[in-house]
């Protein structure tokens, strides 16, 4: 069932090796002027993947990381070396929620277990973790298309649902579907007039690199903007809806997601359009009852933004730098979108109001703690 629902997907992000140990990765770093498998073995090369986001969005880091620690149990089952890849993978990224997620989760279901059997549970639960997103995502598309039917019912023939996002919170950067971009495909596959205006999203480029590399794997309509443009569109009546993922949603409904979502989310209020936040649970930190004071925000390389790579007119892919020598460069990789510009929070289990009675309505599991 899960991989009929994946099956429609002309790439896969993570998954076993033919070998049946080993992982293969789609190496997004390439992306879009090459498609690259890169195979990871150990423990160091999952961590490494993570780090330098040749996988990249909270979804698929966590599944990344899970992989990884069936890796570590591949070539060492004991109880020291599971400590070391659960501390290893907790150390790459600060903000993703669903990195800690899952490591958590694989230790607390290996740390108990004999040694003979960890290789063994490890694969089987981080396969698990990696099915379990694909099936997520697909609920969380299926919550979301009511959204954009509603609007499709009040525009005139020929005129689009015009759906603005941020970075990359599409199939790429999940296992499956993606979290923003699920209603969307379900849409289209609908046969729902939609086009997409997709943010480049400096200073990695997610949106013009990824998100629109996904968007026309797919045949959907897009159109790649600057990411000062959105506000102007929103002003013009070209936005009919936002939709973004996030890396940490705090229990408050507040959300973190790439830097400049928060610009978005702003404008969006300021023009009376609504603004979705599309999530998997794991995606939650119910620890964090303040994003502005609980959540981490990752400061990245300056390389980052002083750097991009592109194609030049001979077909090679190379880097050119944008500024002088010696110029100092902030890059803050994150932004944390306060819950009362957020209309609503797109999970596996409906749409929750962005706020902690909203989120444990849902999950009353976890809100009542």
């Amino acid at each position: 069932m899960v991989d009929s629902i994946a099956s429609d997907c002309t790439f896969r992000t993570i998954g076993l090796a033919n070998d049946q140990w080993a992982v293969d990765i789609l190496d997004q770093t390439y992306l879009p002027h090459e498609h690259v498998i890169k195979r990871l073995e150990t423990l160091g090369d999952a961590a490494e993947a993570i780090c330098a986001m040749r996988v990249r969005g909270a979804p698929l880091i966590g599944a990344t990381a899970a992989y990884g620690m069936a890796l570590a149990m591949h070539y060492d089952c004991g109880d020291e070396n599971l400590e070391k890849a659960a501390s290893t993978l907790i150390g790459t990224r600060p903000t993703a929620v669903n990195l800690a997620w899952a490591v958590n989760d694989m230790y607390s279901v290996l740390q108990p277990l004999s040694s003979k059997v960890r290789r063994d549970v490890a694969y089987a639960r981080a396969s698990k973790i990696r099915a379990e997103d694909i099936s997520i995502n697909h609920r969380i598309g299926k919550y979301g298309l009511p959204l954009l039917e509603e609007i499709a019912r009040h525009k005139s023939a020929g005129s689009p649902v015009n759906i603005l996002t941020h970075c990359n919170a599409g199939a790429l950067a999940t296992v499956g579907w993606g979290t923003a971009t699920a209603p969307v495909y379900m849409a289209h596959e609908k046969g729902l007039d939609i086009h997409v205006w997709v943010d480049e999203t400096r200073p990695r480029n997610q949106g013009a690199s990824l998100t629109a590399w996904e968007l026309d794997q797919r045949g959907v309509p897009y159109t790649v903007i600057a990411d000062n443009t959105g506000g102007h569109l929103m002003q013009r009546g070209y936005v009919d809806i936002c939709i973004t993922g996030t890396d940490r949603t705090a229990a408050n409904g507040d959300v973190a997601n790439k830097i400049g979502t928060y610009l978005k989310a702003l404008a969006a209020r300021d023009n009376n359009i609504p603004f979705f936040v599309a999530l998997p649970s794991p995606t939650i930190d119910w620890g964090a009852q303040d994003g502005m004071k609980d959540i981490p925000i990752e400061q990245r390389a300056a390389e980052e933004v002083s750097w991009i790579s592109g194609r030049t007119k001979s077909g090679t892919v190379e880097k050119v730098c944008m500024v002088l020598n010696e110029t100092a460069v902030a890059n803050y990789a994150f932004d944390v979108t306060p819950a009362r510009l957020v209309t609503g929070l797109i999970t596996e289990r409906g749409i929750a109001e962005a706020s902690c009675e909203g989120l444990a309505t849902l999950f009353p599991e976890y809100g009542t703690k």
